[in-house]
């Protein structure tokens, strides 16, 4: 069965690379278009495009999916399956192409938090199980019919960085395992049910990652985890931008104020919350590098 494989991310390379271990005909793989980035703004490759050369296979880089030329290339490959992880919303025109299909896999458990994204959410709103989730596209994001399941408990100190490379490992497996369903005819499609409440994984800009300190504390530390290590959480300390990497929790006293922070300056700087104190351990300020908290007291005045 030939497949074309669809990603960008770390997240995707472990799909693929397992794919490929399986024995499975990737006749190709479409990744997006290389970008400027840092302070020399040179191009840089995705991690599926360098995952792909090392490994001898074809890339394709659309700018845009509508493309006639792309179109028409990708009809070329002939693949029997699509598969998708970590990649763009495709058009009809794309996902409908293959005889047996596009399918995708989420890192969620659907119909629950889809969107774009579903680690950061799960953490944020303190879930204590998560899960990767195989289906087929259709026109509406992450609403088509289920394949195959896995689920994975969140620990209460996971944060999206060991989350996301769970499910990276737990979802290339259960890929090779829906791909090799699909091979042999041995799946069923399940719909998705839509008559509870379900809870959804926007994309998180900037304004959402500011922290608010007039929360709990375990609310608070629910938000730092869910976004650490990026988008990454953060503060506003001495006019600058304080980004918070990880943290503690910490019970306090009643009757200090929400607004209050307290260091030795040496050691230790916690921020009161609505019921307690995150004690920030790991942390970048504005135009500096990443460190633990002695190391940021050590160079600050306060």
């Amino acid at each position: 069965m030939k497949i074309v494989f669809m990603g960008t991310p770390d997240f995707a390379v472990a799909s693929l690379s397992a794919l490929q271990n399986a024995g499975f005909d990737i006749v190709g793989v479409v990744t997006a278009a290389d970008k400027p980035a840092g302070r020399g703004q040179k191009l840089s490759e995705s991690a599926v495009k360098k995952y792909a050369i090392e490994n001898g296979l074809k890339v394709l880089q659309p700018l845009k999916l509508k493309d006639p030329i792309f179109i028409e290339e990708l009809k070329a490959l002939n693949a029997e399956l699509f598969v998708v992880v970590a990649f763009r919303m495709l058009p009809e025109i794309v996902w409908s192409m293959p005889t047996k299909g596009t399918i995708n896999l989420h890192g969620s458990l659907l119909p629950q938090y889809r969107g774009a994204a579903p680690i950061n959410h799960v953490i944020i709103n303190g879930e204590t199980e998560t899960g990767v989730t195989t289906f087929f596209l259709k026109q509406e994001i992450d609403t088509g019919d289920v394949i195959f399941s896995d689920k994975t408990e969140i620990t209460p100190d996971d944060t999206a960085g060991s989350l996301h490379d769970k499910l990276m490992v737990i979802g290339a497996n259960l890929l090779v395992k829906t791909v090799k369903a699909i091979e042999v005819g041995d799946y069923s499609e399940v719909p998705q049910p839509e008559s509870f409440e379900l809870k959804n994984a926007p994309k998180i800009f900037k304004d959402f990652c500011k922290v608010d300190w007039n929360q709990t504390n375990q609310v608070v530390y629910n938000h730092i985890r869910g976004l650490s290590p990026y988008p990454t959480a953060f503060t506003v300390f001495n006019d600058k931008t304080l980004k918070i990497f990880n943290a503690e929790k910490e019970d306090k006293e009643p009757g200090i104020s929400t607004a209050a922070f307290l260091t030795d300056g040496k050691t230790y700087l916690k921020f009161a919350t609505k019921d307690g104190f995150i004690k920030l351990t790991d942390v970048q300020y504005e135009g500096k590098k990443r460190m633990l908290i002695d190391e940021f007291l050590r160079g600050m005045r306060l």
